[in-house]
Parts: C-alpha cells; sequence; structure tokens
C-alpha cells in the first residue's frame, strides 16, 4: 500500500526523471476528492484521448465536459513530449475496473483479462491521457513514447514499484481499447529497463562551499548520516531551501555544512542465518520467543516501508513480521513460495540498501 505524494514531490519526481513538464493553472489543487477518497495508489495508467491539438486537449482535460467534470488525468502527454499537468489527486480517467487486475498490479505479476467493473480506479492510479486520436494510425512519436517511459519510470522509482505496476487503460476496464497504436508490454519493458539503469547515488562531496543534490528516495537524516553531520546540521544549513524537515524533494541542490566528509557511521549488520532462524521459530514458539537484535532493524524498515504498525517492532518476529515481509517480497517482485515471509538474500540485501544496513550472509 503507497500513500500518494504530494503534488510538489510528484512534480520534483517527475523533473528528477528529466520530463519536460508544463503546469497549468491550479493543477495541484484541481481535483475529484470531494466525490471520494484518492489513495492508497497502486500504480500508473495510460490512455489515449482521442482528440487533436496540443492546446484543445489541455482544456479538456482539465476541464472535462458534460458528464464527466475534469480533471480527467493528473497529466497530458502531447505529442511533443511535453507533459501537461491539470490536476492532482482524484481525478476522473479510470473508473470503475477489475478487481483481479487491481490485486494483480498490487502483486506485481501479469494483469488478467478484465471482465468486470465493481473497482474505483479513480482512487489508486495515476493517470496520464495521450494525445492521439486513438484509431491505431495516428503515429505516437519517439518524444511522445520516451515521456510516456519517463512519467511511469519516475512513480515508479517515488513509490519503490517494478514496471508491472503500469498498465493501459484497456486492462482496466472492459471495452476500453486505449492506448491503441502500441503495446503495453512494449511500455512495460522500455519502463523495466529505465528504472534498471538508475546510477548509484554519488559518494556525498567533502567539503564545506560544495552541494548534494538530492535522488529519489533519499531523505534528510539519510543524507546527513551520510555526510558524517547531524540532521540539524544539515537543515541548519538550508533553511532557505528545505521548508519542512520531512518534505525535500529529487533534484534539490543542498549546501553541503561544515564538518562534513568525516567518515559515515558504521551501518548496522544484519546476519542472514540468525534472522531466518528467528523468523522460522517465532510464528511457532512457545514460551519465550527467539529474539535476535538484527530483527528490529528488519522491522523499523518494514515500518518506514508502511508495511508493519511499529507497534509490531518489538525483535520478535512473529506472524505479524512474517506476513510484513512476505509483502515487501511482493514488491521486489517474488511470488507463490518465494513470498513467504522468511527473509533471504537479494530481498533483504534491497531493504538494507534502502534502509541503511548491510547483510552479513
Amino acid at each position: 500500500m503507497s500513500t500518494p505524494m504530494s503534488a510538489a514531490r510528484f512534480l520534483a519526481a517527475l523533473k528528477a526523471e528529466g520530463v519536460e513538464v508544463v503546469e497549468v493553472g491550479d493543477w495541484e489543487t484541481h481535483n475529484r476528492n470531494s466525490k471520494g477518497p484518492w489513495g492508497p495508489v497502486y500504480g500508473v495508467m495510460i490512455h489515449h484521448t482521442v482528440t487533436s491539438g496540443t492546446q484543445n486537449t489541455v482544456n479538456i482535460v482539465k476541464n472535462g465536459y458534460s458528464g464527466l467534470p475534469g480533471p480527467l488525468c493528473h497529466g497530458m502527454i502531447a505529442k511533443s513530449g511535453k507533459v501537461y499537468l491539470v490536476g492532482y489527486g482524484r481525478a476522473n480517467h479510470a473508473g470503475l475496473g477489475d478487481p483481479d487486475v487491481l490485486r494483480a498490479v498490487i502483486d506485481e505479476r501479469a494483469v488478467p483479462v478484465d471482465n468486470e467493473a465493481t473497482t474505483d480506479g479513480n482512487r489508486h492510479f495515476y493517470g496520464f491521457e495521450c494525445e492521439n486520436l486513438g484509431n491505431g494510425k495516428d503515429p505516437w512519436p519517439a518524444a511522445q513514447l520516451e515521456a510516456i517511459e519517463r512519467v511511469s519510470a519516475a512513480i515508479c522509482r517515488y513509490h519503490d514499484w517494478g514496471s508491472l505496476s503500469v498498465i493501459g487503460h484497456k486492462e482496466w476496464q472492459p471495452g476500453k481499447v486505449d492506448p491503441l497504436g502500441f503495446t503495453m508490454d512494449s511500455m512495460r519493458a522500455r519502463v523495466r529497463a529505465r528504472l534498471g539503469t538508475t546510477p548509484e547515488k554519488p559518494t556525498p562531496p567533502p567539503s564545506t562551499g560544495t552541494t548534494y543534490t538530492v535522488k529519489p528516495g533519499d531523505t534528510l537524516s539519510g543524507i546527513a548520516k551520510a555526510l558524517g553531520v547531524t540532521p540539524d546540521a544539515l537543515y541548519a544549513a538550508n533553511k532557505d531551501k528545505i521548508k519542512n524537515k520531512n518534505e525535500i524533494f529529487p533534484g534539490q541542490e543542498l549546501t553541503v555544512p561544515k564538518g562534513s566528509g568525516l567518515p559515515a557511521p558504521a551501518k548496522p549488520k544484519v546476519d542472514l542465518s540468525q534472522l531466518v532462524t528467528a523468523a522460522k521459530a517465532n510464528p511457532k514458539a512457545s514460551g519465550t520467543p527467539v529474539t535476535y537484535a538484527g530483527v528490529k532493524t528488519v522491522e523499523a524498515a518494514l515500518v518506514d516501508e508502511g508495511l508493519l504498525a511499529k507497534t509490531y517492532s518489538d525483535g520478535h518476529y512473529g506472524t505479524t513480521t512474517v506476513e510484513a515481509y512476505r509483502k515487501w517480497q511482493l514488491r521486489c517482485g517474488y511470488t507463490g513460495s518465494g513470498a513467504d515471509g522468511i527473509p533471504g538474500k537479494s530481498s533483504l540485501t534491497k531493504l538494507g540498501n534502502k534502509h541503511g544496513f548491510t547483510v552479513v550472509a
């Protein structure tokens, strides 16, 4: 389950992915939230507009039409590759769709054929309309296809989703054909390739006067740790850029405060074999459960991921932690017996890389 990012973070994530963005009017607050909830969000949905002319299309998706008020999406992707942001929050783009498709998107597996329309998609998907006549003949310029790829990857990168979280309207609602003119499998392959070629975060700069560029997934405390300074010192050096300590955005350049460049604090270590022993023993434990310090480290990461309630982060790898870790494995792309809640080296290393601990095999 993912909480929708703020409008500011949404904008920053798109720009960090290299998307050319055009902000249209009051897009940040233009929504249909009064008609139903917005979130949790699970994926990205792509549409075509059956319109021509960029400005005409922007006007339609922003304002809607009789019987279907706008916004009709969050962003309109023009043939030029520019992305026009017209709304943020609940938008009239997805309508009712197949709950089996939603479950597949959540589990990040191939979607089944849609055959019912009973689930509210406006609540759960980011939506992008693409300028195209939708007749199978109107061309899709390279710049437009690249923009679809980039916006999809930007959102997936922020939420730590894979390419299977990107679907077409035709895969969601029976009777829909959009987008027509390219396959969603080909687009997911492009998104998958882009997500797989993200460079590692650079080594923080060594001295005062240089800057650090915020990357997707960064936190103020995480950057401060890497720089060898306190979060308060980093915040104080960037008060003109940071309005809220919990709101930093990819692409921001932060001033490196004096005292940075010190060796980063040692990362906690989690012994995989001990963790597996605790995971297998605790759900069946009678009397005193098996405890191990590494369990708390992993549970804290699962709490940060929104998969485990903080009250259960107590060092006891019980059934609740097993279920939380199973959900993490699903996010990592595991299915069936591969998502059993028992940590494996690959999934645990991915969690450690994201939350600052190392895995000892």
